[in-house]
């Protein structure tokens, strides 16, 4: 049996306190919210705090406010709550479908969006029981096993990258689902510190490094997610690349939203990439500005939004067919926000939306 390594636990009633106590302790305190992603790496050994700060009395990050300008979700409502939020309009739709399609309902009605966004990168190398690990002579996201974990998270390089072992950095991917949606919804995330808090782009939340893939500074929380209200004019949606239709983790993905001109035009086109990079990749083109969603403007769109794409040899199937799969993808999002029946969205685009229900 897998137990968590022994630490002392505290739960705090604001979050702002929260913030206080994980700074003042330093790089060996943890926050804990739904725990569907921290707990798991402690029982892997993977990580070894030696304070857990509990999240769960504070009540401010479970409440929910919609309004004129959009809906605010604490970071501790859940996923499930969040996919089946009332206030999420039919232009939410790629929210809904990635809170509602990440794990099985049991973690959903655990795991938190706030966790979601914050979740841990992933890759086939460090997801082992430490035995494993410490076999291969554990890794450059973790080189010590998470047994120094004040080392590992001070940006000390050491070990190897089994992923690119001649490099000197670590490759793990970014496993949220929510991150990519949040972004093509242009959402927005508070944080709070002892000081204060600040206010940022949800696609400013991550950086390109495997090992520390949160731009948050020690002692920051998570408190709130921004979701603008969108009009009727946007159509939006959340396509997941994975082995089996329910449980696993992306190893693609692409959130899609698009605001079409009553003539068809596309006047705007946001787009953001997950599962192959260390962080969600926003797509950067304007392939599709002005042009209405024919063939040929899928085409294009797909071949620019997958050229920053890298998937390596870290995770669930061949690196070459996940690209190809992704490029897919892409594609059959557009198709469907056309208006394209699910039997016309192609083979790997279904299995990647594995016939997503329509809005």
């Amino acid at each position: 049996m897998m137990r968590c390594p022994p630490f002392r636990y505290l739960a705090p009633e604001t979050a702002a306190e929260a913030a206080r106590l994980v700074a003042a302790h330093g790089p060996g305190a943890a926050l804990l919210a739904g725990g569907t992603d921290l707990l798991p790496r402690l029982k892997r050994g993977q990580a070894a705090p030696d304070l857990v700060v509990g999240l769960t009395r504070v009540a401010a990050l479970r409440r929910a406010r919609a309004g004129a300008d959009g809906l605010e979700l604490g970071a501790g409502v859940t996923l499930a709550a969040t996919a089946r939020h009332a206030a999420l309009t039919p232009a939410h739709r790629a929210l809904a479908l990635a809170a509602g399609g990440a794990a099985t309902p049991h973690v959903r009605n655990m795991g938190t969006l706030g966790g979601n966004l914050c979740a841990d990168t992933r890759c086939g190398y460090y997801d082992q029981p430490r035995p494993w690990r410490e076999a291969i002579g554990f890794c450059l996201k973790a080189p010590a096993g998470c047994a120094e974990p004040a080392a590992a998270r001070a940006g000390e390089v050491a070990g190897t990258c089994w992923v690119a072992p001649g490099g000197r950095r670590c490759w793990a991917v970014a496993s949220s689902d929510a991150a990519p949606a949040l972004i093509a919804l242009g959402a927005e995330v508070t944080v709070c510190s002892g000081e204060g808090s600040r206010r940022l782009a949800v696609a400013a939340l991550h950086r390109d490094d495997g090992r520390a893939p949160l731009l948050l500074a020690p002692g920051e929380v998570l408190t709130t997610i921004h979701v603008p209200a969108l009009g009727p004019a946007w159509r939006t949606t959340y396509w997941k690349l994975r082995r089996r239709g329910s449980f696993d983790f992306p190893v693609g993905a692409v959130a899609l939203a698009v605001r079409l001109a009553a003539s068809g035009e596309v006047l705007e086109a946001r787009a953001a990439l997950g599962g192959v990079a260390s962080r969600p990749l926003v797509v950067e083109t304007d392939a599709l500005l002005g042009r209405r969603l024919d063939d040929e403007a899928v085409g294009a769109f797909a071949e620019a939004a997958v050229a920053p794409a890298r998937p390596l040899d870290n995770t669930d199937y061949q690196p070459a067919w996940r690209r190809r799969a992704l490029r897919e993808a892409v594609a059959g999002a557009l198709r469907e926000v056309r208006g394209d029946p699910p039997e016309a969205l192609g083979v790997l685009a279904r299995a990647a939306a594995r016939v997503l229900p329509r809005a």
